[in-house]
């Protein structure tokens, strides 16, 4: 299904911590991203992207997922807590400068409570692939989740 918003329209992040390029499609349960690694990106340096930020790309996927989900109900999109990840690997150590990356993120299971795991892939144009199952907690209400959790 073509994406009908944009990057902005669903992650809750703003400026240079935005990480992702571009929304390329989505379904019920699985959405896919690009990135395109430039010079002046977040975290680049003369060898490119360190492989760890595929983390935070990965992670920003599944908010653009979660903040799709709730446009498509009417809401706007909800701060999200990225709470560990299993067996994130990658086949290089950098994303070389002028690659593109799409990664595809698909919901593994769901709970009533806002817990969540996703199934993570990444491909470049460089032949770097990456890949890793993200757990994530998203809370109904996160100011409150985190005034209550100030206080204990």
């Amino acid at each position: 299904m073509a994406p009908d918003y944009s990057v902005a329209e669903l992650v809750p992040h703003s400026g240079k911590m935005s990480l992702l390029t571009k929304i390329l499609d989505y379904g019920d349960d699985w959405l896919s991203a690009d990135v395109e690694i430039k010079t002046d990106s977040m975290f680049s340096d003369e060898y490119g992207v360190p492989a760890w930020v595929g983390l935070e790309y990965l992670a920003q996927a599944i908010a653009a997922y979660a903040g799709l989900q709730e446009r498509l109900h009417g809401g706007a999109p909800k701060l999200g807590f990225l709470l560990g990840t299993r067996k994130y690997t990658c086949t290089k150590e950098y994303f070389s400068i002028g690659s593109t990356l799409t990664i595809t993120v698909s919901k593994n299971l769901q709970a009533d409570n806002g817990l969540s795991a996703f199934d993570c892939i990444l491909h470049s144009t460089d032949d770097c692939d990456a890949s890793a199952r993200l757990n994530v907690f998203q809370p109904e209400n996160a100011e409150e989740f985190l005034k209550d959790a100030q206080r204990e």
